[in-house]
């Protein structure tokens, strides 16, 4: 810059140069020199949310989707607060999301001022860097060193304070450049020769995979040695991409996340033998819903974990073989290894062995489907029929969000059609995610159709986000499972066997008297909407959903029964 410029004005160049198009916000008094910025700025597009966990939400979708910095912008310390659920869900799935708020000025400040708190320790546990701006001439160094930071592996999200007098000030000062740090790390050449030795003595290895895979574009590597080895594929307990592709004959589906299932998964081996050896890959070990009752990994299996965090190798369970790297350069050295030293009789092994386990997946799928069949004459909708239905119906190229939480069994087992980069999920598990998520993905990935698969208690966390959908014409297709209850806590408590399930008396779970009108809230939001209550209904308005110009919403009445 040659003449002086405020830092508003700066704040939004830097965003540019950053590649930064797409901005996310909810306004407050400390933003208005920012929305007067936006007032006269033709390249970034100012996206409007009617909460701030939904603007975090929306940027964390956004940027899982387009690959490139979300951008979120919030209100003082009430604002960030209320973007704390959907900032630990960033966290824990590593966008590279710059969350910044706006800052009573830094001279007020002293005096406690209305809604003033000091921000950056408030963001501080759940980012990688946490900092507020002092003065305009510091905006290209921060900025810079805030984007550069989300986008190093491993990615997360960032955040910056800027405080008004900042935002108001004038600066002449250059804007400098955008740096980045190679993501490409292969993993230690004498690490890898010494996974490769364990995979090609391994009797029955597994494999899990894990979002890094996605993130990194190696869905088509993971095959690759997936086929080489002969091993089963199975997702990591809450899986928020599709590191491998569902139709693959390796293919198992998610892990569930309690230590006896995968304690048993493991030991018994998928109904062949024990599994002798678990690779897992980019996938974490292993985040559980419940204290186990037993661990989840067997005495005397062997462990190679593969991660760009090194953080995670080795966190709760020892490994064999370490692999700190990024799963595209690491997986075909891997495999290329792996092929040396099994030797032609180890390959003809792998290759026999492969052929066993796509046997025993196709069996379990062929009973999974006969299962969904014979549920789909029931209203409401058995929700293990609505996914077999969704998978038939949804086109290779559509993109599904879930959030489906319990309602989800078997979805990721029908998804024939679904391509790697087809699926975003909710990682952290802090619910109300998936609504404004998806509408985050939709603005990434224009040229697609997203379909949004949402139950009734998350749909409630953050149901403004229809209205977003509406005013930027999105046409995409939300479908609410209404169970009318907090389904996943009711599975939960019952399995405890004490008074609740003893009496069928669940306190604060139940979301009836009055029941939702799912339909009747979107429609006030401008968004179209249908209730349905058969499959055929459902398919019906689904590809209605898929060719429309704009957004429609599903009101699925869904069983609530459970097991």
């Amino acid at each position: 810059m040659t003449a002086p410029t405020a830092g508003r004005r700066l704040f939004l160049e830097l965003l540019k140069q950053e590649g930064v198009r797409v901005m996310f916000g909810n306004p407050g008094t400390t933003e208005l020199p920012l929305m007067d910025a936006l007032a006269g700025e033709d390249e970034i597009r100012y996206v409007l949310a009617l909460q701030e966990s939904l603007v975090m939400a929306m940027a964390d979708g956004y940027a899982r989707a387009s690959g490139t910095l979300g951008v979120a912008n919030v209100h003082v310390a009430p604002g960030l607060g209320n973007a704390m659920g959907m900032l630990f869900d960033a966290h824990k799935a590593g966008s590279p999301v710059l969350l910044t708020a706006g800052q009573q000025a830094q001279g007020f400040g002293i005096t406690e001022p209305n809604l003033y708190a000091e921000l950056p320790p408030m963001a501080q546990p759940f980012v990688k860097y946490a900092v507020e701006v002092r003065r305009a001439q510091d905006l290209p160094r921060l900025i810079h060193r805030a984007a550069k930071t989300a986008l190093a592996p491993p990615t997360g999200p960032v955040f910056v304070s800027l405080p008004v007098d900042v935002m108001n000030a004038e600066a002449t000062i250059g804007l400098g450049t955008p740096s980045r740090v190679a993501p490409r790390i292969a993993a230690d050449a004498a690490e890898i020769a010494k996974a490769a030795k364990l995979l090609a003595a391994a009797k029955n290895p597994v494999i899990i995979a894990g979002d890094c895979v996605a993130q990194s574009g190696a869905a088509a590597e993971l095959v690759a040695l997936a086929e080489a080895l002969g091993a089963p594929v199975w997702l990591e307990g809450e899986p928020t991409t599709l590191p491998f592709p569902p139709a693959h004959p390796l293919f198992r589906g998610p892990i569930t996340r309690l230590g006896r299932w995968i304690n048993t998964m493991l030991s018994e081996g998928g109904g062949l033998s024990p599994h002798d050896l678990l690779l897992s890959v980019g996938a974490d070990m292993f985040t559980l819903s419940l204290p186990p009752e037993i661990e989840p990994l067997p005495e005397g299996i062997k462990v190679i974990h593969m991660d760009t965090n090194p953080w995670e190798l080795a966190k709760n369970f020892p490994t064999d073989a370490a692999l700190f790297g990024d799963p595209l350069p690491t997986l075909p050295a891997l495999t290329a290894a792996m092929n040396a030293a099994m030797g032609a009789d180890g390959i003809a092994r792998a290759q026999a062995r492969r052929g066993e386990v796509a046997a025993a997946v196709a069996a379990d799928l062929a009973k999974l489907t006969a299962q969904a069949e014979a549920l789909m004459d029931r209203s409401p909708i058995a929700p293990l029929a609505l996914m077999k239905a969704l998978g038939d119906t949804l086109p290779a190229e559509a993109v599904l969000v879930d959030e489906s939480i319990s309602s989800g069994a078997g979805m990721f087992q029908f998804l024939r059609n679904a391509q790697p980069g087809g699926l975003y999920g909710n990682r952290g598990g802090g619910i109300g995610w998936g609504l404004p998520g998806a509408v985050g993905v939709q603005l990434a990935l224009p040229e697609r159709r997203v379909v949004a698969v949402i139950g009734d208690g998350s749909a409630m966390y953050s149901i403004q986000a229809l209205w977003t959908a509406a005013h930027e014409k999105l046409p995409m297709v939300f479908v609410i499972l209404n169970n009318r209850s907090y389904r996943i806590l009711k599975q939960r408590l019952s399995a405890t066997k004490g008074i609740a399930a003893q009496r069928g008396r669940y306190v604060g779970m139940e979301l009836s008297e009055p029941a939702i009108d799912f339909t009747g809230l979107a429609r006030s939001m401008g968004v179209a909407a249908e209730r349905v209550e058969t499959i055929p209904a459902f398919i019906a308005a689904l590809k209605k959903g898929l060719t429309g110009d704009g957004p429609l919403l599903i009101d699925a009445a869904t069983e609530s029964v459970f097991q």
